[in-house]
């Protein structure tokens, strides 16, 4: 783990700190796609906590939720009705917009990148905590990276629900990209289950290999040898569909383009705030000039986030986690939060 704060207390996420923005941006227009949905909206209100004079367009397609988040965030924010996946209707939502923040999932299997072509049309992404552990131990002497492991488990969907759901389906319908000593491999999804120690509060749990995009970008713009991620859900019994239709179904085939499903949810509200909260931290540094224009990984220097910039970064997107330490050895964790 890399450091950046050591602390065994949670932030309210209801107490978020006030960041001053450079007066050219602090009344930036920002519209949130999908604001209506449970991270957007997480987003959106967190953006407001952040920064109050921020001007919040929540874009998405149903006008009783839109008008519901505007009640919720106040006199400078608008709703926006879009479908992104109609051109004239984008074109029409990034008029006179700053800055957008696409949270319209899910984003596996997207044969076109809507959003970003109309964007750039109108000229108008934990990345970066793997980025501080490797720019960390090269600064302490303690040479090339040789191995990086992402481990997450989360507490039923977090709220996103379907999108959450149909998002693990798609990815049981993949095989997973690791690299072995700078040898790219394919694994089969949901193989390889590690029992990983998460700290205190959270206890041993059990993560598989799935296929996500930190992975590749990881290898290739850190040059770190092997990189794996795994994941792991609550309740457990979950785990155990989604291992059993990996190996008992054939590839999942599921229609997601309107991003909703008919299958059940369970939700764990805090994982999308947490989500927010790290979402509309990545937007104050874009607004402050820690990043240039273009299209870049959070990790790549110089055009993503700026060096100097990233422990105020995780420093804010940490406020509402249980735990938030880097940089320690294994272990350390667990003895801390004892003291």
């Amino acid at each position: 783990m890399a450091f950046a704060k050591e602390t065994g207390k949670q932030k309210s996420s209801s107490n978020i700190e006030r960041v001053e923005l450079p007066e050219k941006v602090k009344n930036s227009r920002i519209l949130i796609l999908g604001g209506t949905g449970r991270v957007g909206g997480s987003t959106a209100l967190a953006l407001s906590k952040f920064c109050p004079d921020l001007r919040i367009v929540i874009g998405g397609r149903n006008r009783d939720k839109g008008a519901e988040m505007v009640t919720k965030l106040g006199n400078n924010t608008e709703f926006s009705e879009v479908d992104i996946n109609d051109s004239k209707s984008l074109e029409e939502a990034l008029k006179d917009v700053d800055l957008v923040v696409h949270t319209a999932g899910p984003f596996q299997q997207a044969e076109k990148c809507t959003v970003l072509e109309a964007a750039i049309q109108n000229k108008g992404r934990c990345d970066l905590m793997a980025a501080e552990l490797v720019r960390a131990a090269k600064s302490e002497g303690k040479g090339e990276p040789q191995r990086l492991r992402f481990y997450y488990y989360t507490a039923g969907s977090g709220g996103a629900g379907p999108t959450i759901l149909s998002t693990s389906f798609l990815l049981l319908g993949e095989e997973v990209v690791a690299y072995s000593k700078g040898e790219k491999i394919k694994l089969k999804p949901y193989s390889g289950m590690l029992n990983i120690d998460f700290g205190e509060g959270i206890g041993k749990k059990d993560v598989f290999l799935l296929n996500l995009p930190e992975v590749r970008s990881i290898h290739e713009v850190l040059g770190v040898p092997t990189v794996s991620a795994r994941f792991g859900t609550a309740p457990f019994f979950w785990n155990w569909g989604m291992v059993a239709m990996t190996y008992l179904l054939p590839a999942v085939d599921l229609d997601c383009s309107d991003g909703r499903s008919r299958i059940g949810v369970f939700s764990h509200k805090k994982l999308s705030k947490s989500v927010g909260i790290s979402t509309a931290a990545f937007v104050l540094a874009i607004l402050e000039g820690s990043t240039q224009p273009g299209v870049w990984f959070p990790e790549e220097v110089p055009q993503g986030i700026a060096i100097e910039a990233r422990e105020t970064l995780l420093s804010r997107a940490a406020q509402g986690t249980f735990n938030f330490v880097m940089n320690k050895a294994p272990g350390w964790l667990k003895r801390i939060l004892k003291r």
